[in-house]
């Protein structure tokens, strides 16, 4: 693997770990199956480009993305929890929507970023080359977010979120609204999924509103890989976990299709991340089979 080919790889998993943050919140902190995220990603890619191709600042249109893909999460959680639809069945809907949102706000299936100026324009020339400058970028924003997320659960009101998602029944003698957590949890969750969406279109130069599609199993691949390797109850080092594991997850995939296996097309791309995941789940079972 090349050092170029390894960046990129790096680059990737670090746009897929706020991806990871936001299922980390949904699935583990909130016991929320979320499949908003398939549909909230290529929203935040289809906001942020369709803003910037229109003349707006590009940390403006990342911001009106992130409050799009947070407006995508209440929409679901309000149908959940006012309604009382099923978690899944109501993150399909509002994913399978999307599809067609995302067409509007784009006017088109795809849009080009290549000469539009992004949120990553005033690093470059400084000495580095873009391939080095789009990582470090990145690396900066996932560790605020990270700790950012890290804070917020530890405050009282993250302690609410998450005694929600451990206990409701506990949860509502205690006086807490569990209700209006579950929405500001999945809101803030796909808030992080719009994020990384628009971050994806600045730094790949285009916006498609296919792009979605898997990102729902990438965000669990990383979230599964982190906890195999790093297995902890400290909520801190676990979102460290989620990241870790976004990064090794490309780097394996992009090890995999550099290294000429027999028979592996990029089309595999999905099969791979399925038996990635696959071998996740079943290693720490083996694992206590061995050493029992």
């Amino acid at each position: 693997m090349s050092l170029v080919a390894f960046l990129g790889a790096v680059e990737l998993g670090l746009v897929y770990a706020l991806v990871a943050l936001g299922v980390f919140l949904s699935f583990r902190v909130l016991d929320f199956p979320d499949l908003t995220v398939d549909g909230s990603f290529p929203l935040g890619a289809a906001v942020a480009a369709t803003m910037i191709v229109g003349g707006s600042d590009p940390w403006t249109a990342t911001l009106v993305a992130v409050f799009a893909g947070a407006l995508a999460g209440l929409v679901t959680a309000y149908v959940s929890v006012r309604w009382g639809v099923l978690h899944l069945l109501a993150s399909i809907l509002t994913m399978i929507a999307l599809f067609s949102v995302n067409l509007r706000i784009m006017g088109r299936p795809n849009v080009a970023l290549l000469t539009q100026d992004t949120v990553l324009t005033p690093f470059y020339g400084n000495g580095l080359a873009e391939h080095v400058v789009r990582p470090l970028f990145l690396g900066l924003v996932v560790c605020a977010a990270a700790a950012g997320l890290a804070w917020f659960l530890r405050s009282e009101l993250g302690l609410a979120m998450r005694a929600t998602g451990a206990n409701p029944r506990m949860a509502r003698a205690q006086g807490i609204r569990t209700g209006g957590q579950v929405m500001a949890g999945v809101m803030l969750s796909n808030a992080l999924v719009g994020l990384s969406g628009a971050l994806f279109a600045q730094t790949n130069g285009f916006a498609d509103v296919t792009s979605g599609v898997g990102t729902i199993v990438v965000g669990l691949a990383a979230v599964i890989v982190g906890e195999t390797l790093l297995p902890t109850r400290r909520i801190g080092l676990a979102l460290a976990a989620c990241v870790l594991g976004s990064v090794l997850y490309r780097l394996a995939v992009q090890l995999a299709l550099s290294a000429d296996i027999p028979g592996l097309q990029a089309s595999d791309l999905n099969l791979a991340t399925a038996v990635l995941v696959l071998v996740a789940l079943v290693l720490p079972r083996l694992k206590r089979r061995v050493f029992a």
